[in-house]
């Protein structure tokens, strides 16, 4: 044996060890960059790399193997989201999860039996089949959520809590696969009621973890100061609670969301999360991989017009569904359709509970065959329905986001996260300054978190807003929207509510100025006076003044603009324009310091040496 190779493994073993990680890996960064430039989302590309190296190019055969290992990345995908999620806000969803989750779950799988059988199905295999594509795919549904960080937004939430419910539902389901057997017997009674008992013990072994355990377990590990060892604990954390939920017969992503949701008030949860996402985004990748290279070439081939029926027709079944239980829900009509496009698929879980069905001769070999690739190119479908939203939804509605101001104070309030709150925040986030940013649109806040900013969604005309931002605490609020009329509300709203914090205000123009310092605000600014300043500089440096001279002059510019303002905040019209009335006021020539107006022109364009107008005209006549 060479030296290279290790004890018990052959050099054809080792090759094949390596061949398939890397074949995928080259697979995806090559499909995947292409899809998001194409503008169709990280998703397709990894199901377009599955099919190509499994179905067609047969690189990889065993697709069964790599999705066994890639669904540990839906397990780790939904303790992130366990982790976002503390109990009391989950609580708060409860008639979306059991209300909305359990209508959709019910009237889909409903529908789908009654058309199952009208087709020529038999009772017992239709309702198996029916209610496994009720259930639509977790895994898709959130990455899409997460790459368009809507997580937080109205139909993120509502899509979330169908998804939970789902989850869930897989319990029930799979308990009732026996009865509806040709094999069932009196037997399952106690079968079900020792499945019972497992998953009140395992769940009520998570809590107990949860609660008295984990967080002492993490305060011990953090005293060793091993990150490495930090990373594994929070592995061993995931699959463990996972393995606990598999044991009781639900699913190990449940118990991945619930270990989550009880680590969501840790002090070591970002920790955790960062841990986990390298591992959550790789693993979550290979899966769409796994699935794409599941499909079955002969089944779409032999079936192939059943198939091309019975894909748009169960899409636009559950689509339908979801969109009318949606606004039964009180979802707005381009809420209802987000969600609606966003899990009009069938799930990963209808193959856990058609597989489970075989076992017990519930469902033949050939119904099957026929299901399955039903699920796969529905799941395939997805960023194609979700692609159509911008055709269904209605322009006029505005976009809504939840309120969640969970970690908000900080010594300062920043309100308004446009061109002009941008800058302002970098000046103070370079300092560590600790900063609440809010911003009332839902498009900039998710384009703000794609760099990395945490922005809280909401209107900073209501009072319960800045009170839920920390303008209480806050020692200097600033306003920097870029609407007058909303500056100005906010503006009155503070000076009434938060009198301790300082007012820093960014104003429209000199008019609005004079109003925001006759409310008596502790700064303002101009939007474009700066900036018109700086022009203005450099351009007299480009004329050929030096520095000295430059900011002398900008320093008297800037002097004779605050005595006009001063002057005209008094009501001396003369300065500038007449408030009274509105009529213009020719103003006073700027002079540089030190020079008459008379003697300006001539030196000016000496010490720039550039010629007169006129000469200049007939320089360039010559």
């Amino acid at each position: 044996m060479a030296a290279s190779e290790s004890p018990g493994v052959t050099g054809a073993e080792s090759a094949i060890l390596f061949n398939e990680p890397l074949i995928l890996l080259a697979a995806a960064v090559i499909a995947v960059p292409i899809c998001k430039r194409l503008g169709l989302g990280s998703v397709l590309g990894y199901l377009a790399a599955g099919v190509v190296i499994g179905p067609i190019a047969q690189m990889i055969v065993d697709a069964n193997s790599i999705l066994h290992v890639a669904e540990l990345g839906v397990v780790f995908f939904l303790f992130i989201v366990g982790l976002e999620l503390k109990p009391a806000r989950l609580w708060s969803m409860r008639a979306d999860i059991f209300g909305l989750g359990a209508s959709q779950v019910i009237l889909t799988g409903s529908l789908l039996t009654v058309l199952l059988t009208v087709f020529g199905w038999r009772l017992e295999p239709a309702l198996i089949i029916a209610f496994g594509l009720a259930l639509s795919s977790t895994a898709f549904g959130m990455q899409i959520l997460g790459e368009r960080n809507d997580m937080s937004s109205s139909y993120g939430r509502k899509a979330f809590s169908i998804l939970l419910f789902q989850d869930l539902a897989i319990v029930p389901m799979l308990a009732m696969i026996p009865l509806l057997s040709p094999a069932s017997d009196a037997g399952f009674a106690s079968s079900g009621f020792s499945e019972f008992l497992k998953i009140v013990f395992a769940v009520g072994a998570l809590l107990l973890a949860g609660r008295y355990l984990l967080n002492p377990f993490f305060r011990l590990l953090s005293m060793t100061e091993a990150r490495e060892i930090m990373t594994a604990a929070a592995l061993l954390v995931v699959l463990a609670a996972a393995s606990l939920m598999q044991f009781a017969g639900m699913s190990m992503a449940m118990g991945a969301f619930i270990a989550g949701v009880l680590l969501a008030d840790s002090s070591y949860r970002h920790e955790l999360e960062a841990n986990i996402e390298p591992f959550r985004g790789l693993l979550l990748g290979l899966f769409f991989m796994g699935v794409g290279m599941s499909i079955n070439v002969d089944s779409l081939v032999y079936n192939w017009w059943r198939i091309i029926l019975a894909v748009p027709l169960l899409m636009v079944v559950k689509a339908g569904v979801i969109y009318a239980l949606s606004r039964q829900f009180g979802s707005t009509h381009n809420d209802a359709v987000k969600v609606a496009v966003l899990l009009p698929q069938a799930g990963e879980f209808a193959f856990v509970l058609f597989a489970s069905a075989a076992e017990v001769r519930a469902l033949w070999p050939s119904a099957t065959a026929f299901v399955a690739p039903i699920v796969t190119l529905s799941i395939a479908l997805t960023p194609v329905s979700v692609w159509l939203t911008k055709y269904l939804i209605s322009e006029d509605e505005n976009e809504d986001m939840e309120e969640d101001f969970e970690g908000a104070g900080g010594a300062v309030l920043l309100i308004g996260f446009g061109r002009f709150g941008q800058m302002a925040s970098q000046v103070l986030l370079a300092k560590n300054i600790e900063t609440t940013i809010i911003d009332a649109s839902a498009d900039r806040i998710r384009q703000a978190a794609r760099f990395g900013f945490r922005i809280y969604f909401g209107d900073g005309k209501r009072r319960d807003v800045l009170r839920a931002a920390g303008a209480d605490k806050a020692k200097v609020i600033c306003v920097c929207v870029d609407d007058p009329e909303a500056t100005d509300q906010i503006v009155n709203l503070v000076l009434a509510e938060f009198p301790n914090a300082k007012l820093y205000v960014r104003s429209w123009d000199r008019a609005h100025t004079i109003e925001l310092v006759s409310k008596g605000v502790d700064f303002e600014t101009r939007e474009t006076y700066e900036s018109a300043l700086v022009f203005g500089s450099e351009t007299l440096r480009a004329l050929g003044f030096d520095s000295q001279e430059v900011e002398d002059t900008i320093e008297d510019v800037r002097r004779r603009d605050a005595d006009r303002l001063a002057l005209q905040q008094s009501g001396d019209i003369l300065a500038g324009t007449d408030l009274m009335h509105g009529e213009p006021v020719e103003p006073e020539p700027l002079i540089q310091p030190g020079r008459s107006a008379e003697s300006l022109s001539e030196q000016t364009l000496e010490a720039a040496e550039i010629p007169p107008r006129g000469d200049a005209e007939k320089t360039a006549a010559e």
